[in-house]
């Protein structure tokens, strides 16, 4: 409900199927098709949004039979990324995307240029319309890659000189919404925008943040939010971007401790960090929005004495005095900490944030819960237009 609502649809009704398997002709069987057909005549619904990634052949039976556009998972998270999109990095990551999963597609948009039928003045050119498409989609999707490996090396450029300063380099991860663009402006003075919707922000901002003597000045990125199952041409076109992830020092697991599937969320964001290869960087997790849930700013550790949990509220400002004492606790127990933090050093940096962009990435997401749908149901959401 939440990605059908942050992709601008109104919700008018939800329908859920439990199956075996999937259908191969309409995912949900032909019978709970025609359930869902007579909702839309019945509501005069003009999309259909499953829940769940269908097939080519899926969606275009799909569509022959409820006569309405119908969306998967992927198209909509994708559409909602094209929506949020701001900087030119972002814009190109999601165009990227796009292409790669219409490629998959393209014949339902092309059945009526089938190549023409031979006989004098009726020969085809010598490709089809979909042969066509299909090459230039090939020659856009090369030229995307070539710009985003450009500022791929933009961006190296820019890590190796923090590396020559030995910046102890944070990473903000977690669910879509759970408050990690709040809990970075808290935190940075930064003024990212925020909103109480998913992927609200999808590129990456990084801010230079002094902590102290002992440690000095500090990087920290806010980075794109996560989902369940995350479409992978989103997570391969974004892999760029993801690398101020792979590469940080300590990586801020944002939760939101009001959600009440957020150990499910965890576990979807550690999957995610899995895939790019992130899951060995050690890790905070910040259980936010403790104002919602009844909790007290804490520090909670585990058995080696190690900063394993910190509870804060991004929102109202409680507990970030002892967020930061935790990052200057894990930079300063880092590997070669010694040799980072030079005596002297310290003083001699800005007392105040400074703004540095890393104008990159797939982005930022802030504060809530994706929807709470059960992987074990199908679910179809469905818009409504003009009635």
């Amino acid at each position: 409900m939440l990605l059908s609502r942050s992709a601008g649809a109104d919700p008018i009704s939800t329908m859920t199927a439990k199956r075996s398997s999937p259908d191969s002709a309409y995912f949900v069987g032909s019978g709970k098709a025609d359930e869902i057909g007579d909702v839309v005549v019945n509501d005069q619904l003009e999309i259909v949004i499953f829940n769940h990634a269908l097939s080519p052949a899926q969606q275009r039976n799909l569509e022959k039979r409820l006569n309405v556009r119908v969306l998967d998972r992927t198209s909509l998270i994708l559409d909602i990324f094209a929506q949020r999109a701001k900087s030119h990095e972002g814009k190109l990551q999601v165009e990227l995307a796009q292409l790669q999963h219409l490629a998959t597609r393209l014949i339902r948009g092309w059945t009526h240029l089938e190549r023409q039928k031979g006989g004098i003045g009726l020969r085809g050119p010598g490709e089809t319309q979909l042969e066509t498409d299909r090459r230039l989609i090939g020659d856009r999707v090369k030229a995307l890659r070539a710009r985003l490996e450009k500022l791929h090396k933009q961006r190296e450029t820019q890590r190796r000189a923090r590396g020559r300063n030995h910046t102890f380099s944070v990473s903000l991860v977690g669910y879509t919404n759970a408050g990690k663009s709040t809990l970075f402006n808290a935190v940075t003075k930064a003024g990212v925008y925020v909103a109480d919707q998913l992927f609200a922000t999808l590129d990456t901002t990084s801010r230079r943040v002094y902590l102290g003597q002992e440690v000095g000045n500090v990087v920290i990125s806010d980075t794109v939010g996560f989902v369940r199952e995350l479409p992978h041409q989103l997570v391969a076109a974004f892999r760029a971007t993801l690398e101020e992830t792979i590469h940080a020092d300590l990586l801020l697991h944002v939760v939101d401790a009001s959600s009440p599937v957020r150990m499910e969320q965890i576990e979807q964001v550690n999957l995610v960090l899995k895939e790019i290869g992130a899951d060995h960087i050690p890790q905070i997790l910040v259980w936010n929005k403790i104002d919602a849930a009844g909790l007290e700013p804490s520090i909670e550790r585990d058995e080696y004495a190690t900063i394993s949990r910190v509870f804060v509220s991004a929102q109202k400002g409680s507990g970030l005095d002892l967020l930061r004492e935790a990052i200057v606790e894990m930079a300063k127990n880092a590997p070669a900490s010694a040799h980072r933090y030079r005596d002297g050093e310290a003083e001699q940096q800005d007392q105040h944030s400074q703004h540095e962009h890393d104008q990159q990435h797939d982005g930022a997401a802030p504060d809530q819960a994706e929807e709470p749908d059960q992987d074990d149901r199908f679910s179809t959401h469905s818009q409504v237009g003009t009635r």
